[in-house]
């Protein structure tokens, strides 16, 4: 099994006080997920973020339909936490949340640690799983800062 990391970082005009509780609201995953990828809730809403949560939830990679299963392993408001797959389309994935304060900005780190099944025939996939994860990650790029910013700025 070839593991893989997608590292992505951005930083938000926001202190990491307005910017957490839009990330640990499992309703935003909704809401910062190309429309093309059809993400739906199994799990009903709302969903108490903690350590040991299970969030089921279903979505369409290349127009197939598929069911995801992922459990909260970490949790550490307002600086983290880390979402691992338990039943669904990969052999690993590991996705970790960090929010550093800088001042009146908070820096966002998402690193996804990644593997493909049925290898090695699975790593030939690879190219177009690569593709589909950064057009996912660069849609939410784009959408975060201005869902971030229409959110209630929290008491100071």
């Amino acid at each position: 099994m070839k593991e893989r990391l997608l590292r992505r970082e951005q930083r938000l005009a926001r202190r990491i006080e307005d910017v957490f509780p839009f990330f640990a609201d499992a309703v935003n995953l909704e809401r910062i997920t190309p429309p093309e990828v059809g993400f739906a809730f199994l799990t009903p809403l709302p969903i108490e973020m903690q350590v040991g949560t299970l969030i089921d939830y279903r979505l369409k990679l290349w127009g197939i339909p598929l069911r995801w299963r992922t459990r909260i392993t970490e949790w550490d408001p307002p600086h983290g936490f880390v979402d691992e797959q338990v039943r669904g389309p990969y052999a690993l994935w590991v996705h970790s949340h960090a929010f550093r304060a800088e001042g009146e900005e908070t820096l966002m780190i998402d690193d996804v640690r990644y593997a493909l099944p049925l290898a090695p025939v699975g790593e030939l996939a690879h190219p177009l799983v690569r593709h589909q994860l950064d057009r996912i990650f660069d849609h939410r790029a784009r959408v975060v800062p201005e869902l971030v910013d229409a959110q209630r700025p929290a008491s100071r």
